[in-house]
């Protein structure tokens, strides 16, 4: 049976360039960056090299990169490490578990949590991000791109309303580098937060970029690795991976990355060519987040009369895999938070699925969800009281 890989927002397979950049450091390099012989020294060069590719595809100085075991991580740092009791943070309804959960931690210890709302694109107004400014306002942390939808926010805006307030900004890019430009310089943040597997590095790999000067709280203690800012021995091969994939990232985004690979527009053109011939030839369907601005890899899809789940795994026994929502919420009850958050009813929200392309996808993987979408989704439908009930209406 051939597969084609659609879920690349949940994961993206590690590119061959990356893989051999790692190999040396399991075998031959394999020296404790802390180290002050030559074992050590190697490692250590390794990690700085690594930490200036990732610097430069966020356009910010090596000092200010801190390597985290991932996303998730990252995030908790930038948010735990920037707030604390007695103080407000402004959120959005539309953030990933990874920041929704550890805000949700935060009342709990004793600070104050505004949730501001999206529209019906599931964008974020900066308006509602000033109004919900207090005195007592420590940090504002909001997504640069949303993980379901794939729709881009206005980070520049909500980063001059942090500065004018003299309030911390973080915001989680987990979503956007590598995807779109990132420049921490523009968006004015104090920290913002990557993932490595999800620009085609390892998994268990991230990183968090701590403006200079920004004071933040360590989440672990121990040695003073990275600068005391996060203690513990460097996972070096997964670091020199997440290195070697920004680098690649950095490239694709100026278009001069592998020739095999779709670049920027290419993408664009082949997500919106798959969302187009599945509208057309599909009734009752619509595109969460239709008009908004959204990174190129990302379509949000709703079905009426059948359930999202149920299409996730009928497509897969076809031989394509996309996602119903975030991977971290796979197997939940409740519909997508970020599609009820949006305004959709219960009912479409659970009959929504995310459709997320890679560096690595092509023409003929686009040709084949065209085919294989329609053609599922017709099936389901076949089987559905609900649907047939509606026909005879």
């Amino acid at each position: 049976m051939r597969r084609v890989y659609l879920d690349n927002n949940a994961t993206t397979p590690v590119l061959p360039e990356v893989l051999e950049a790692m190999r040396p450091f399991f075998l031959e390099q394999f020296g404790n960056a802390s180290s002050i012989h030559h074992y050590g020294q190697h490692a250590r060069g390794a990690v700085e090299k690594a930490r200036g590719s990732v610097a430069a595809l966020l356009n910010a100085r090596p000092a200010e990169i801190v390597f985290t075991s991932g996303g998730t991580e990252a995030d908790n740092l930038g948010i735990f490490g920037l707030a604390s009791r007695g103080d407000h943070v402004i959120t959005s309804t539309i953030e990933h578990s990874a920041v929704l959960n550890t805000c949700k931690r935060l009342e709990q210890t004793g600070c104050e949590v505004t949730f501001v709302s999206v529209n019906g694109r599931g964008e974020i107004n900066p308006d509602d991000v000033r109004a919900a400014l207090r005195p007592n306002t420590k940090l504002i942390s909001l997504m640069m791109a949303n993980n379901e939808t794939g729709v881009v926010q206005p980070v520049e805006e909500i980063g001059e309303i942090a500065r004018e307030a003299d309030v911390f900004f973080h915001t989680d890019a987990v979503q956007s580098a590598g995807k779109i430009l990132v420049d921490v310089q523009k968006i004015g943040c104090d920290a913002l937060s990557i993932s490595g597997h999800k620009i085609h590095g390892p998994q268990g790999t991230g990183a968090l970029f701590i403006k200079k000067g920004t004071l933040i709280q360590p989440l672990i203690y121990g040695g003073s690795h990275e600068r005391q800012r996060r203690a513990g021995t460097e996972n070096l091969p997964g670091i020199v991976g997440l290195g070697k994939a920004a680098e690649l990232a950095k490239l694709w985004l100026e278009s001069s990355g592998p020739e095999k690979m779709a670049g920027p527009t290419e993408m664009t053109t082949m997500r919106d060519r798959l969302q187009d011939h599945v509208m057309n030839a599909v009734d009752a369907a619509g595109v969460n987040g239709m008009g908004a601005s959204r990174v190129p890899n990302t379509t949000n899809l709703w079905f009426d009369y059948i359930e999202g789940e149920a299409l996730v795994i009928a497509l897969d026994l076809k031989g394509l895999a996309v996602s119903s929502g975030a991977a971290c919420s796979s197997g939940a009850i409740e519909p997508s938070h970020v599609l009820l958050a949006m305004g959709l009813p219960h009912q479409r929200a659970r009959a929504s699925i995310r459709i997320s392309l890679g560096k690595q996808t092509t023409q003929e993987d686009i040709d084949f969800g065209i085919t294989v979408i329609p053609e599922t989704v017709g099936r389901l439908r076949e089987i559905s009281p609900v649907y047939q009930k509606a026909k005879v209406v």
